[in-house]
Protein backbone atom coordinates (compact mmCIF):
# COMPACT_ATOMS: atom_id res chain seq x y z
CA UNK A 1 0.00 0.00 0.00
CA UNK A 2 2.82 2.40 0.85
CA UNK A 3 4.58 1.52 -2.41
CA UNK A 4 1.39 2.32 -4.35
CA UNK A 5 1.01 5.61 -2.48
CA UNK A 6 4.61 6.61 -3.15
CA UNK A 7 4.16 5.69 -6.82
CA UNK A 8 1.05 7.88 -7.09
CA UNK A 9 2.77 10.80 -5.32
CA UNK A 10 5.85 10.45 -7.54
CA UNK A 11 3.68 10.48 -10.68
CA UNK A 12 1.84 13.62 -9.54
CA UNK A 13 5.11 15.41 -8.71
CA UNK A 14 6.71 14.43 -12.05
CA UNK A 15 3.59 15.54 -13.93
CA UNK A 16 3.57 18.89 -12.12
CA UNK A 17 7.27 19.48 -12.78
CA UNK A 18 6.77 18.60 -16.44
CA UNK A 19 4.05 21.21 -16.92
CA UNK A 20 5.94 23.81 -14.87
CA UNK A 21 9.03 23.44 -17.08
CA UNK A 22 7.00 23.41 -20.31
CA UNK A 23 5.02 26.48 -19.22
CA UNK A 24 8.16 28.36 -18.15
CA UNK A 25 9.85 27.69 -21.50
CA UNK A 26 6.78 28.69 -23.49
CA UNK A 27 6.37 31.87 -21.43
CA UNK A 28 9.98 32.84 -22.23
CA UNK A 29 9.29 32.15 -25.92
CA UNK A 30 6.35 34.57 -25.69
CA UNK A 31 8.68 37.21 -24.26
CA UNK A 32 7.18 37.40 -20.78
CA UNK A 33 9.56 39.03 -18.31
CA UNK A 34 11.38 36.76 -15.87
CA UNK A 35 10.26 38.87 -12.90
CA UNK A 36 6.61 38.36 -13.85
CA UNK A 37 7.17 34.63 -14.13
CA UNK A 38 8.74 34.51 -10.67
CA UNK A 39 5.84 36.49 -9.19
CA UNK A 40 3.37 34.12 -10.84
CA UNK A 41 5.14 31.08 -9.42
CA UNK A 42 5.29 32.57 -5.91
CA UNK A 43 1.61 33.59 -5.97
CA UNK A 44 0.63 30.14 -7.24
CA UNK A 45 2.56 28.47 -4.42
CA UNK A 46 0.91 30.70 -1.83
CA UNK A 47 -2.51 30.06 -3.38
CA UNK A 48 -2.09 26.28 -2.96
CA UNK A 49 -1.22 26.42 0.75
CA UNK A 50 -4.81 26.79 1.98
CA UNK A 51 -6.19 23.87 -0.08
CA UNK A 52 -3.17 21.79 0.97
CA UNK A 53 -3.91 22.43 4.66
CA UNK A 54 -7.54 21.45 4.10
CA UNK A 55 -6.43 18.27 2.32
CA UNK A 56 -4.09 17.40 5.20
CA UNK A 57 -6.94 17.88 7.66
CA UNK A 58 -9.12 15.52 5.60
CA UNK A 59 -6.39 12.85 5.57
CA UNK A 60 -6.13 13.11 9.35
CA UNK A 61 -9.91 12.85 9.76
CA UNK A 62 -10.16 9.72 7.59
CA UNK A 63 -6.97 8.09 8.88
CA UNK A 64 -8.65 6.93 12.10
CA UNK A 65 -10.96 4.58 10.19
CA UNK A 66 -9.11 3.91 6.93
CA UNK A 67 -5.46 4.26 7.89
CA UNK A 68 -3.16 6.87 6.40
CA UNK A 69 -2.47 5.27 3.00
CA UNK A 70 -5.89 5.19 1.30
CA UNK A 71 -6.81 8.82 2.15
CA UNK A 72 -3.26 9.82 1.16
CA UNK A 73 -3.64 8.16 -2.27
CA UNK A 74 -7.15 9.48 -2.84
CA UNK A 75 -6.43 13.09 -1.87
CA UNK A 76 -3.12 13.22 -3.71
CA UNK A 77 -5.00 12.86 -6.99
CA UNK A 78 -8.43 14.44 -6.55
CA UNK A 79 -10.94 14.94 -3.77
CA UNK A 80 -11.94 17.13 -0.84
CA UNK A 81 -13.34 16.93 2.68
CA UNK A 82 -17.00 17.14 1.65
CA UNK A 83 -16.83 14.38 -0.97
CA UNK A 84 -14.34 11.92 0.53
CA UNK A 85 -15.91 11.78 3.98
CA UNK A 86 -19.45 11.63 2.55
CA UNK A 87 -18.55 8.79 0.16
CA UNK A 88 -16.71 6.83 2.85
CA UNK A 89 -19.44 7.40 5.43
CA UNK A 90 -22.23 6.38 3.02
CA UNK A 91 -20.35 3.18 2.10
CA UNK A 92 -19.71 2.06 5.68
CA UNK A 93 -23.23 2.96 6.81
CA UNK A 94 -24.65 0.77 4.04
CA UNK A 95 -22.70 -2.12 5.61
CA UNK A 96 -23.84 -1.30 9.13
CA UNK A 97 -20.61 0.27 10.36
CA UNK A 98 -19.21 3.75 11.02
CA UNK A 99 -16.07 5.82 10.48
CA UNK A 100 -15.73 6.42 14.22
CA UNK A 101 -13.69 3.21 14.60
CA UNK A 102 -10.97 1.56 12.48
CA UNK A 103 -12.22 -0.55 9.57
CA UNK A 104 -10.58 -3.98 9.76
CA UNK A 105 -12.90 -5.98 7.50
CA UNK A 106 -11.30 -6.32 4.01
CA UNK A 107 -14.67 -6.23 2.23
CA UNK A 108 -15.69 -3.01 3.97
CA UNK A 109 -12.32 -1.42 3.25
CA UNK A 110 -12.52 -2.42 -0.42
CA UNK A 111 -16.08 -1.10 -0.72
CA UNK A 112 -15.08 2.25 0.78
CA UNK A 113 -12.10 2.49 -1.56
CA UNK A 114 -14.28 1.81 -4.60
CA UNK A 115 -16.98 4.27 -3.46
CA UNK A 116 -14.42 7.04 -2.95
CA UNK A 117 -12.67 6.33 -6.26
CA UNK A 118 -15.53 5.72 -8.70
CA UNK A 119 -17.33 8.85 -7.60
CA UNK A 120 -14.28 10.92 -8.52
CA UNK A 121 -13.74 9.20 -11.88
CA UNK A 122 -17.15 10.23 -13.23
CA UNK A 123 -16.43 14.00 -13.30
CA UNK A 124 -13.08 13.41 -15.03
CA UNK A 125 -14.92 11.57 -17.81
CA UNK A 126 -17.93 13.88 -18.10
CA UNK A 127 -16.39 17.34 -17.61
CA UNK A 128 -14.32 17.48 -20.84
CA UNK A 129 -17.52 16.90 -22.83
CA UNK A 130 -20.11 18.76 -20.76
CA UNK A 131 -18.32 21.44 -18.72
CA UNK A 132 -18.01 24.10 -21.43
CA UNK A 133 -21.65 23.82 -22.51
CA UNK A 134 -22.92 23.82 -18.93
CA UNK A 135 -20.67 26.71 -17.97
CA UNK A 136 -21.84 28.81 -20.91
CA UNK A 137 -25.53 28.12 -20.22
CA UNK A 138 -25.21 28.75 -16.49
CA UNK A 139 -23.15 31.87 -17.16
CA UNK A 140 -25.74 33.21 -19.60
CA UNK A 141 -28.54 32.56 -17.12
CA UNK A 142 -26.77 34.02 -14.10
CA UNK A 143 -25.12 37.02 -15.76
CA UNK A 144 -28.26 38.45 -17.39
CA UNK A 145 -28.90 40.77 -14.46
CA UNK A 146 -27.72 41.62 -10.97
CA UNK A 147 -30.76 39.79 -9.63
CA UNK A 148 -29.73 36.58 -11.37
CA UNK A 149 -26.16 36.97 -10.08
CA UNK A 150 -27.48 37.16 -6.55
CA UNK A 151 -29.59 34.07 -7.22
CA UNK A 152 -26.50 32.19 -8.43
CA UNK A 153 -24.58 33.17 -5.30
CA UNK A 154 -27.51 32.09 -3.14
CA UNK A 155 -27.74 28.69 -4.86
CA UNK A 156 -24.00 28.08 -4.41
CA UNK A 157 -24.19 29.08 -0.76
CA UNK A 158 -27.26 26.87 -0.23
CA UNK A 159 -25.47 23.84 -1.70
CA UNK A 160 -22.48 24.37 0.58
CA UNK A 161 -24.67 24.94 3.65
CA UNK A 162 -26.57 21.75 2.82
CA UNK A 163 -23.37 19.70 2.90
CA UNK A 164 -22.25 21.26 6.18
CA UNK A 165 -25.72 20.75 7.68
CA UNK A 166 -25.48 17.03 6.95
CA UNK A 167 -22.27 16.81 9.00
CA UNK A 168 -23.79 18.86 11.81
CA UNK A 169 -26.88 16.62 11.89
CA UNK A 170 -24.66 13.55 12.12
CA UNK A 171 -22.68 15.11 14.96
CA UNK A 172 -25.90 15.76 16.89
CA UNK A 173 -27.93 12.65 16.07
CA UNK A 174 -25.11 10.12 15.71
CA UNK A 175 -23.88 8.13 12.71
CA UNK A 176 -23.72 4.57 13.97
CA UNK A 177 -26.52 2.12 13.10
CA UNK A 178 -27.94 2.36 16.64
CA UNK A 179 -27.45 6.15 16.77
CA UNK A 180 -25.49 6.08 20.07
CA UNK A 181 -22.15 7.62 19.13
CA UNK A 182 -23.17 11.26 19.43
CA UNK A 183 -22.39 12.93 22.70
CA UNK A 184 -20.40 15.54 24.56
CA UNK A 185 -17.25 15.27 22.44
CA UNK A 186 -18.95 15.53 19.04
CA UNK A 187 -21.04 18.54 20.06
CA UNK A 188 -18.29 20.34 21.98
CA UNK A 189 -15.77 19.97 19.15
CA UNK A 190 -18.42 21.14 16.68
CA UNK A 191 -19.14 24.24 18.80
CA UNK A 192 -15.42 25.04 19.18
CA UNK A 193 -14.89 24.76 15.42
CA UNK A 194 -17.89 26.99 14.69
CA UNK A 195 -16.73 29.64 17.18
CA UNK A 196 -13.22 29.53 15.69
CA UNK A 197 -14.64 29.96 12.20
CA UNK A 198 -16.79 32.93 13.24
CA UNK A 199 -13.85 34.63 14.99
CA UNK A 200 -11.49 34.10 12.04
CA UNK A 201 -14.09 35.38 9.57
CA UNK A 202 -14.62 38.46 11.77
CA UNK A 203 -10.87 39.10 11.85
CA UNK A 204 -10.66 38.79 8.05
CA UNK A 205 -13.54 41.23 7.59
CA UNK A 206 -12.38 43.65 10.31
CA UNK A 207 -8.81 43.96 9.06
CA UNK A 208 -9.54 43.33 5.36
CA UNK A 209 -7.45 40.13 5.23
CA UNK A 210 -8.94 38.65 2.07
CA UNK A 211 -5.89 36.47 1.38
CA UNK A 212 -6.26 34.92 4.82
CA UNK A 213 -9.92 34.01 4.28
CA UNK A 214 -9.04 30.79 2.41
CA UNK A 215 -7.29 29.51 5.54
CA UNK A 216 -10.20 30.03 7.95
CA UNK A 217 -11.92 26.68 7.40
CA UNK A 218 -8.84 24.39 7.63
CA UNK A 219 -7.57 26.35 10.65
CA UNK A 220 -10.98 25.96 12.32
CA UNK A 221 -10.83 22.22 11.63
CA UNK A 222 -7.41 21.96 13.28
CA UNK A 223 -8.64 24.02 16.24
CA UNK A 224 -11.55 21.60 16.62
CA UNK A 225 -9.16 18.63 16.53
CA UNK A 226 -6.94 20.30 19.10
CA UNK A 227 -9.97 20.91 21.30
CA UNK A 228 -10.87 17.22 21.13
CA UNK A 229 -7.37 16.26 22.28
CA UNK A 230 -7.46 18.87 25.06
CA UNK A 231 -10.91 17.83 26.30
CA UNK A 232 -9.88 14.16 26.33
CA UNK A 233 -6.78 15.01 28.36
CA UNK A 234 -8.21 17.39 30.98
CA UNK A 235 -11.91 16.54 31.40
CA UNK A 236 -13.32 13.60 33.37
CA UNK A 237 -13.80 10.41 31.36
CA UNK A 238 -17.43 10.32 32.41
CA UNK A 239 -18.01 13.64 30.65
CA UNK A 240 -15.95 13.00 27.51
CA UNK A 241 -17.53 9.55 27.18
CA UNK A 242 -21.08 10.84 27.65
CA UNK A 243 -23.31 9.91 24.70
CA UNK A 244 -26.97 10.11 23.78
CA UNK A 245 -29.26 8.99 21.00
Amino acid sequence: MYAIALGVVAFIIIQSLFFIIKSWKHAKELGIEKEKLKNTVVSSILFTIAPAVSILATVIVLANALGIVLPWIRLTVIGNLAYETTAAQSAVEAMGSTLSSPITDPQQFSTVAWAMTIGSIAPLILLPFLCKKLQNKIGDAVNKSDKNKKLGDALSAAAFIGIISAFIARAIAGTSPDGKNAGFMSISVLIVAIIAMVILEFICKKFNLEKFRSFTMPISMFIGMGAAILFEAVLPSGLTGFIWR
